[in-house]
C-alpha cells in the first residue's frame, strides 16, 4: 500500500509549526472557501432524540436531491442508480471491488490520483497506466497507446474528469475515442467527475453519462466535498445503471453499514445552495488560476502549463529531485518565519522516476497567500543547493 503523496510529508509540516515556522498548504485540495451557509445552518439545527444509521445505500431524500442535481448538467439518471458513500474515495474503492478480481487491470492516464493505486491494490487489481506529458499540457495519449495495453486481463478505464493532479479537461473528441475503446473491447468506464464544477473552457461539460451507446458501462465518481467545501462531511456517491454491479456495491455498502448520517444531512440541503455562492466560488478559482500560473511561468526555471478545469496544476521546477526539494523547503528553509509546502509529484507516477523534477500545486488559498507562496518558491529555489539551471 503506497503512502499518499499529498500526506506523507505532513509530519514535516508540524515540525516546522512547532518551530514557529509558518506554513503555506498548497498540498492538498482543502479550499479555504466557507462551506455554504444552508449546509452550516441545517448542522446546527439538527433536533433528532436520535442519530441513527441510514440506509446502505444512503437516505432516500438525499438521493432524490442528487437525482434532481445531476439533471442539472442533463446526466440522465434515477434515483435507484445513485448508491451514497463516505466520499468520493469510497465511492472509488466500492467499483473495483465489485467489478474486479484479483489479477484484473484498470488503465489509466497519468500522472494520476495518487489512492487509485491504494484502492486497486485493495481491491487486488493492477493499475496500468498511459503517461501524459507536461509537454503537451497533459493532453490525451494517442487512442492507440490505450488499445496497445489491452489484455484479456483488461477490466476498465479510469478517468478523472477535470483532472487531478494537472487539471486537465477532456475534449468531447477525446471522451468519443475512449467511448469508442470501453464499447469494442466491452470494459467499464470508471469516470471521477468530482470536480464538474470548476471548468474553464466555456464549452459545455461533458460527462461519461453523456457518451451514447456505453451508459450500462459508466461508473460514476462523485463528492460534495469539492463542489461544496465540505471534504470533512465524507459524502460522495457511486452512480450507474448496471443492475449487478449495483448489486455487487450494496454488499460492500451494507458491511460497512451506513454513509455518515450528519454529513448527508448537511449535502441534503447543499444542495439548494445560492446560484449566486457557486458563481461566486467558481470566479474565486478562476483569479487565483490566473494568477498563480502567471506568477510561476515568471519563475526562472519554472513551467507551468494552464490548467482547465479543477483547482490543481502541476509545476515543472528547476531541481534535481522534488521530493528532497519539497522535504527541504520544510526541514530547512523558511523566508522571515514563513516556507511552503507542495505535494511532490513523483507520487502520481507508477514509475517514481517520472515527475521527479515536478510538484503538483492545489490553488485552494487566497490570492495574497499565493502570492506570499510564490515569493518564498523564488526564494527557495535561489537557495536551494540542488538547483540545476
Amino acid at each position: 500500500m503506497p503512502a499518499s503523496p499529498i500526506r506523507r510529508l505532513a509530519p514535516l509540516a508540524n515540525e516546522a509549526k512547532a518551530r514557529g515556522i509558518k506554513v503555506y498548504h498548497l498540498n492538498i485540495g482543502q479550499p479555504d472557501v466557507p462551506t455554504p451557509q444552508v449546509g452550516l445552518d441545517v448542522l446546527k439545527t439538527i433536533d433528532r432524540k436520535v442519530l441513527e444509521y441510514s440506509p446502505s445505500a444512503g437516505l432516500p431524500s438525499l438521493r432524490k436531491k442528487l437525482c434532481e442535481y445531476y439533471h442539472r448538467f442533463n446526466i440522465d439518471v434515477d434515483v435507484d442508480d445513485i448508491i451514497v458513500t463516505t466520499g468520493g474515495s469510497e465511492a472509488v474503492l466500492f467499483a473495483f471491488m465489485a467489478c474486479l478480481n484479483p489479477g484484473d487491470e484498470i488503465i489509466v492516464p497519468e500522472p494520476a490520483y495518487a489512492n487509485y493505486m491504494a484502492f486497486a491494490i485493495s481491491a487486488g487489481a493492477k493499475i496500468v497506466t498511459v503517461p501524459s506529458s507536461i509537454d503537451k499540457g497533459f493532453a490525451l495519449p494517442p487512442v492507440e497507446e490505450f488499445e496497445k495495453l489491452i489484455t484479456p486481463r483488461t477490466k476498465g478505464i479510469l478517468i478523472c474528469n477535470p483532472n487531478n493532479p494537472t487539471g486537465y479537461l477532456y475534449t468531447m473528441k477525446e471522451m468519443l475515442q475512449i467511448r469508442d475503446l470501453v464499447k469494442k473491447y466491452d470494459l467499464f468506464l470508471f469516470s471521477d467527475e468530482v470536480y464538474r464544477e470548476f471548468c474553464y473552457t466555456g464549452a459545455p461539460y461533458i460527462s461519461a453519462f453523456h457518451l451514447p451507446g456505453i451508459e450500462e458501462q459508466v461508473v460514476l465518481i462523485d463528492s460534495v466535498s469539492k463542489r461544496y467545501n465540505e471534504c470533512g462531511i465524507r459524502v460522495g456517491a457511486l452512480i450507474t445503471k448496471h443492475k449487478e454491479l449495483k448489486k455487487n456495491v450494496m454488499k460492500f455498502c451494507q458491511a460497512r453499514l451506513s454513509p455518515p448520517l450528519l454529513g448527508q444531512i448537511v449535502a441534503e440541503a447543499s444542495i439548494d445552495t445560492p446560484q449566486e455562492y457557486m458563481l461566486e466560488t467558481y470566479n474565486e478559482y478562476v483569479e487565483r488560476r490566473k494568477f498563480l500560473i502567471d506568477e510561476l511561468n515568471k519563475i526562472p526555471g519554472c513551467y507551468t502549463p494552464i490548467p482547465m478545469g479543477a483547482f490543481y496544476t502541476v509545476v515543472k521546477l528547476p531541481v534535481d529531485d522534488a521530493d528532497k526539494f519539497c522535504q527541504w523547503c520544510l526541514r530547512e528553509f523558511d523566508l522571515d518565519g514563513e516556507t511552503i509546502f507542495m505535494a511532490p509529484a513523483s507520487g502520481f507516477y507508477t514509475n517514481p522516476e517520472r515527475g521527479r523534477d515536478e510538484v503538483r500545486m492545489a490553488y485552494v488559498l487566497k490570492r495574497e497567500d499565493l502570492a506570499r507562496a510564490m515569493k518564498i518558491l523564488a526564494a527557495a529555489l535561489q537557495a536551494y543547493p540542488g538547483r540545476t539551471n
